[in-house]
């Protein structure tokens, strides 16, 4: 089953799950509405309604260094061997991403890159929904944006490196599985402002050097995460180290189960211009 958000022409938000009509793929709201899906691989809906966040988490949370890939990119980033004593460790890396959803934006809506870096990269994730008790009630695709040039100069630049406006995209459905052991693919496409392919790469959570259960005990261990929120739990797929993010990017995530988040680029402080006025 996958669950969406959407506004209606009237501006009103509806929960809605996925199904069909009549052979046609819709989303059938909570309170009676449907709403035919013009795009089957984005969920992108038949004009005037719109996706938006699948959820308003109050926080998000990432893990890191889950993947060997990410393992060895912040190694090479940084030349330190910190990152490989946290993917051997029992303990994993974890932060807050984002708050009140002040910093996350949903399908389609630009995501940013800061001004004061030089090395911005998506990092497409699984995004695991936490429900009342704290267990995994769900998943999401993610992408937890990063500037790896400012992290890499000094490990305890991380918060400048991962937390700015836009900094976080999630979408575009909540997928309950029936099976919650099966692996995830996740693929990955960037296109230039011309739409031709800068980047494109897959992997699957069957990569992982650690589990979503085990992530999410450590994250709630002695820390009063609020229900709702969610925890992106790591990449394994980054960018080769000449590629960059630039505005009029567009990065599209695709989990055949969830469906496809697509984002173009902008920069931060233009998202935050607009934001203010």
């Amino acid at each position: 089953m996958r669950r969406v958000r959407y506004r209606d022409g009237a501006g009103s938000a509806h929960d809605a799950v996925v199904t069909s009509h009549g052979g046609r793929p819709c989303v059938d709201s909570d309170d009676g509405g449907r709403v035919f899906v013009a795009d089957e691989l984005t969920l992108a809906l038949e004009a005037p309604a719109t996706l938006l966040r699948p959820v308003d988490p109050p926080e998000v949370w990432c893990s890191g260094v889950t993947y060997e890939r990410s393992r060895d990119a912040r190694i090479e980033e940084s030349g330190s061997d910190v990152y490989a004593l946290v993917y051997d460790a029992d303990r994993p890396e974890l932060f807050l991403k984002d708050a009140q959803c002040r910093r996350t934006v949903g399908p389609n809506e630009p995501i940013a890159i800061r001004s004061d870096a030089t090395w911005n990269v998506p990092e497409p994730e699984i995004g695991v929904v936490l429900g009342e008790d704290l267990s995994i009630v769900g998943y999401t695709i993610g992408n937890d944006v990063s500037s790896r040039d400012i992290e890499g100069a000094n490990p305890l630049y991380l918060p400048q490196a991962k937390v700015f406006a836009a900094a976080c995209a999630l979408g575009p459905a909540v997928y309950v599985p029936e099976d919650w052991d099966a692996p995830l693919s996740i693929e990955m496409t960037i296109r230039d402002e011309h739409g031709a392919v800068a980047f494109e790469g897959s992997t699957s959570t069957a990569n992982m050097k650690r589990n979503f259960p085990d992530l999410v005990s450590w994250l709630v261990r002695d820390n009063p995460v609020p229900p709702g929120s969610v925890l992106l739990t790591g990449t394994g797929l980054v960018p080769p180290d000449d590629f960059t993010l630039l505005p009029g990017h567009v990065v599209e995530i695709h989990v055949p189960e969830i469906g496809t988040l697509t984002n173009p680029v902008a920069r931060a402080a233009d998202i935050l211009e607009r934001t203010i006025q």
